[in-house]
């Protein structure tokens, strides 16, 4: 068993984790943003699951990167790192300090607007700088408190990293991301459940690989995929919303 989960939960977080392996190489992100809400639902300590997710993001981000680094866009990486990092620290600095009822409106609040604007086939567009950096501010305050931030940063990323570049190079954003959140976890003595991690690798390898095999064909039908998946995340943050409004 995980942790103290009975067999349900069990096999429940395991359906979850491959779903969630899935989103991030099939999407190229979107692992938190679109697993973490329905975590939640097994247990609403957002500090139990990030430091899972974020073992399993190193572990699988690296893993697809480590014949991929030639073809990342470092220059607008570092570029964009100026606003995203700085944003994250303090992200990371609420996530430890926030009561755990703010954090949980916080995430279900955002995935709510992701669910919103995918069901409604929109799209987060930047057609300036200056709504670019606000956009790379506000998704690296996201990825610090909760890891779901990435919806907002691709928007940017999109617009200025070639396509064929866009996956990868988002892939070594997130790496960092996680390797600054990982690194103050373990500074401030948060379990990072590095056992449970262990035990989960494997499912959500399966996801992994499913979703590496789909990417291009999600990538062809990626309106369509998203607003499917934004009907789902509306009822769970729904759900999630009016379950702490009781």
């Amino acid at each position: 068993m995980l942790l103290h989960f009975d067999l349900l939960q069990t096999l429940l977080i395991g359906l979850i984790f491959v779903w969630t392996g899935f989103v991030r190489t099939g999407l190229g992100f979107g692992g938190a943003a679109l697993g973490l809400p329905l975590m939640l639902f097994i247990d609403n300590q957002p500090l139990l699951w990030l430091p899972i997710i974020g073992s399993h993001l190193l572990l699988f981000s690296g893993l697809t990167l480590r014949t991929r680094l030639n073809n990342v866009d470092w220059r607008y990486l570092q570029r964009s790192a100026l606003f995203i990092i700085p944003a994250a620290l303090v992200g990371v600095f609420g996530l430890l300090n926030l009561p755990n009822r703010w954090l949980l409106v916080f995430i279900y609040s955002i995935t709510l607007f992701y669910a919103f604007i995918w069901t409604m086939n929109w799209a987060i567009h930047s057609r300036h700088d200056g709504v670019d950096k606000l956009l790379l501010i506000l998704g690296g305050y996201i990825a610090g408190t909760s890891l779901t931030g990435a919806p907002l940063m691709v928007a940017v990323y999109m617009r200025n990293v070639a396509k064929e570049q866009l996956r990868d190079t988002l892939f070594v954003l997130w790496f960092v991301l996680v390797a600054i959140k990982m690194s103050t976890f373990a500074a401030v003595g948060v379990d990072l459940h590095v056992q449970t991690a262990l035990m989960l690798l494997p499912v959500a390898a399966i996801g992994h690989v499913l979703g590496l095999k789909a990417h291009d064909a999600i990538i062809r039908n990626d309106r369509t995929f998203k607003r499917w998946i934004g009907v789902g995340l509306m009822v769970v943050s729904g759900l999630g919303l009016w379950d702490l409004a009781r």
